[in-house]
């Protein structure tokens, strides 16, 4: 077996099911079920207005400190990722979830809302980790040919999150037409999801230990070191192409306060909030089966080989710096992968 690029190459493999543990197929569906535990639950979450809290202004607070340390983070996260592997990448980032959710569980007893904001801005802090690595993982593991199936197998497990997520207060609340905020039972709920999501992500394997049907392996990592990372990073902003993108960044999620706190919130008690979840991320599992396999394969093997897009409702930022190093050189995102 050689190496040529950033990939091994080789003779198809004896076991070439899809379903070997080291099977590109399997990581997916892995980083796919731990984004459904954690990010998934924080979105039916927060798709509750005001973190299902009669008090909007205490989760107002924590998502400006959220998106402060998720802005910073989204760009530091494959950095983070190109020195410190997947594994604990993942872990630390799922684990501020777990917190997160904890702090509006105190806050229904205590009403303190400076925990709440602190563990926002670790939150941001964790969900650049852990899109960076969910955006290293997305990019380099699946067979170019299969990208658009991986990308809406992801999509659609993610956002089964917010369906499942959407139920828990639905059905936690459901006799309770008069109530202000949610119960303990609800917050409880998905803490224990997003625990579950959190020890899950310690079994994403090492890309060098992920091989295709095909016989060729993910890039072989060699960690990289703080100075190359912060020199590359600063690189991409002098990147035409990374500029492009921040129109969307900036414009990404504007939109969920109002939707969330100004529709959902403000207009439907706490059952019907959870019940509009359901529909609300179950049409983004729609979306991205219509994106991934429609556009980026039902339309040639050109569209194919193009692979991901950056997704402006998650971490449009997150996703730049998240290959991770190559044996020769340090891999720096490919800019034609988040062409559309």
């Amino acid at each position: 077996m050689v190496e040529t690029g950033d990939q091994k190459t080789g003779s198809p493999i004896p076991n070439n099911s899809v379903f070997r543990f080291n099977s590109p197929f399997i990581q997916v569906i892995l980083i796919g079920l731990v984004c459904f535990c954690c990010a998934g639950m924080f979105n039916a979450l927060s798709g509750m207005g005001g973190g299902g809290q009669l008090d909007h202004n205490v989760v107002n607070n924590a998502n400006t400190a959220l998106y402060t340390t998720y802005a910073i983070f989204g760009i530091l996260g494959g950095a983070i990722y190109n020195i410190i592997g997947p594994r604990i990448t993942l872990f630390s980032g799922c684990s501020t979830y777990i917190l997160y959710a904890g702090s509006l569980l105190y806050y229904n007893h205590h009403k303190h809302q400076p925990f709440v904001v602190l563990a926002g801005a670790l939150l941001g802090m964790g969900a650049g980790l852990l899109w960076a690595g969910q955006g290293a993982i997305m990019t380099s593991y699946p067979p170019a040919h299969q990208k658009g199936t991986y990308i809406s197998l992801f999509w659609s497990i993610f956002n089964m999150g917010g369906v499942i997520g959407g139920l828990i207060p639905f059905v936690m609340n459901y006799h309770r037409e008069k109530a202000a905020n949610v119960n303990d039972g609800t917050y409880v709920g998905y803490m224990v999801f997003m625990s579950i999501g959190t020890l899950l992500s310690l079994a994403i394997l090492h890309p060098s230990k992920v091989i295709r049907n095909d016989g060729t392996g993910c890039t072989d990592v060699k960690y990289s070191n703080v100075g190359t990372e912060t020199v590359e990073i600063a690189k991409l902003f002098a990147n035409w192409k990374m500029v492009l993108i921040f129109p969307a960044a900036w414009g990404s999620n504007f939109f969920y306060t109002y939707q969330f706190n100004n529709v959902n919130g403000a207009l439907f008690n706490l059952r019907t909030r959870g019940l509009n979840n359901v529909f609300y991320w179950g049409a983004q599992m729609f979306g991205s089966v219509l994106i991934g396999r429609v556009r980026l394969e039902g339309m040639g093997a050109g569209l194919a080989r193009l692979g991901p897009a950056p997704d402006p409702h998650t971490a449009p930022l997150a996703r730049l710096p998240s290959q991770p190093a190559c044996p020769r050189r340090v891999c720096r995102p490919n800019f034609q992968t988040y062409s559309r």
